[in-house]
């Protein structure tokens, strides 16, 4: 491997010969982390000031720092910053970009603090704004799924377990189950934003620093709710980026499941929804097909984000106190997991309500399948038969309507009674659809107007937030 001839780091004091070219390469982190200059810029701008606040700094030194430090945004955000390999992260690109624009003055900027502690800020300034993104994306995703249920409370389809016809519920009922899992998705990432909102900069390398720091001002200026406790853990774990892959998990688990729901009633053999052809494409050989790409691959996605929660619980798990430099490795799995929520939940909530369920096809699937069956035996137990005799009762039924391709309901009543005498005339209507939605009016349950009720709440508990 060859030398690295360039002598010029930060922290080169202690070495006697470069860093090897492939180690430089191998270790740096600035190809990656630049993303997080906007937080390391506003981090370093609140040390200053605090810095200045405890008499570290002169006015004047504060003043060109701040002036400095804008300038440097500007590069960043007009494209004329030159990253550097050499200078290894985001923190040091900065820094020494710096103190070329303003001098000397540039170097005191470091006084009371250590990249450790810096890095530990910046990610938590980064991942606190990834937050509020997201939950802005996923509070549109519920808004567009609870209005998509409100408009359809009493559009009726089969209800499935084993995906097997079970009962009839309304489309609406169902669209709110989906609402119950992003709310308590919701519910886990502000849990996580407020566990993470607390501040590590004056932690400095690992033990405090011996500067006058005023901790509490800085954690104000950028928005935490206080500083961290101890040093130690200020810069040694990263247990809240392992929460919010955790949450992440769970909400493209839910986010899955959804997508495996509409895929199947997109297609042919069930045709329950049309979606837009926007978020569909064709087949390069077959001309009929509208394939739904967009649920398969944020399907596909949950995968890729499980990925990365092993890799940040891997990475954690032996490390011994204080900071290692395994933790580098914290960033592109966090990022990626950032970024795939984010585009995963706009592409849910453009699709959601533009959802077009095919009420009539829902209806005619809910008719088979002898999804009534639950609602006769019902019938018989207020009949005063024992449920288990009723059970027995309406499977007989049941089998004879397979041997006759005849629903429940469209036996006449001689048939029935002719599996239990107690039958009579208004035993049509628990076995309409209608009926039975209608007759589970409680709490949770999926007659019309519960589901209008259950949506009136979700939509208010979304705007009180």
């Amino acid at each position: 491997m060859s030398k690295q001839q360039d002598t010029s780091k930060l922290w080169g004091g202690r070495f006697n010969e470069p860093t090897d070219s492939f180690v430089q390469r191998f270790t740096a982190s600035v190809t990656f982390d630049q993303r997080m200059a906007a937080q390391d810029i506003t981090g370093s701008l609140a040390h200053a000031q605090m810095l200045c606040n405890v008499g570290v700094l002169s006015a004047a030194e504060l003043a060109q720092i701040q002036d400095g430090l804008a300038t440097v945004q500007q590069e960043i955000d007009d494209g004329s910053f030159q990253w550097s390999i050499e200078l290894e992260d985001v923190h040091m690109n900065i820094e020494a970009r710096l103190t070329e624009l303003i001098g000397t003055t540039g170097k005191k900027l470091h006084t009371g603090r250590s990249r450790n502690d810096q890095v530990a800020t910046d990610i938590r300034l980064y991942l606190r704004q990834a937050i509020d993104r997201i939950a802005s994306e996923l509070g549109r995703l519920q808004t567009g799924t609870i209005t998509l249920a409100a408009a359809n409370t009493e559009t009726i389809m089969p209800g499935f377990t084993h995906l097997q016809t079970a009962q009839p519920v309304s489309f609406g009922h169902h669209l709110l189950a989906w609402n119950e899992m992003l709310e308590r998705d919701y519910g886990r990432l502000m849990d996580c934003r407020a566990r993470m909102n607390q501040s590590p900069l004056g932690a400095a390398a690992l033990a405090g620093t011996t500067y006058p720091v005023d901790r509490a001002q800085t954690a104000a200026a950028l928005g935490f709710d206080r500083p961290t406790e101890n040093s130690l853990d200020s810069v040694s774990d990263r247990d809240f980026a392992i929460e919010f892959c955790s949450f992440a998990a769970l909400l493209l688990t839910h986010l899955s499941r959804m997508s495996e729901e509409l895929v199947i009633w997109t297609s042919a053999q069930f045709n329950f929804i049309e979606l837009p052809d926007r978020f569909c494409t064709g087949s390069s050989i077959m001309p009929q097909k509208k394939n739904p790409d967009v649920p398969e691959l944020v399907r596909g996605k949950v995968g890729r984000v499980n990925g990365h929660l092993i890799s940040l619980l891997t990475l954690m798990k032996s490390q011994p106190l204080a900071y290692n430099k395994d933790n580098q490795e914290d960033k592109e799995p966090l990022f990626d997991t950032v970024d795939t929520v984010l585009d995963c939940l706009r592409a849910f909530a453009d699709m959601v309500p533009a959802i077009k369920p095919r009420v009539d096809r829902m209806r005619d699937a809910a008719r088979s399948g002898f999804s009534t069956a639950t609602d006769l035996a019902d019938y018989l137990v207020r009949q005063g038969l024992p449920f288990r005799d009723a059970h027995e009762v309406v499977g007989k039924a049941v089998a004879h309507g397979v041997e006759t391709g005849l629903d429940l309901a469209e036996m006449d009543l001689a048939t029935l009674q002719g599996f239990h005498a107690g039958i009579t005339e208004d035993v049509y209507e628990v076995l309409t659809l209608e009926g039975s939605v209608s007759a589970r009016d409680h709490l949770g349950g999926t007659a019309p107007r519960q589901v209008a009720a259950a949506a009136q709440r979700a939509l208010a508990a979304l705007q009180s937030r």
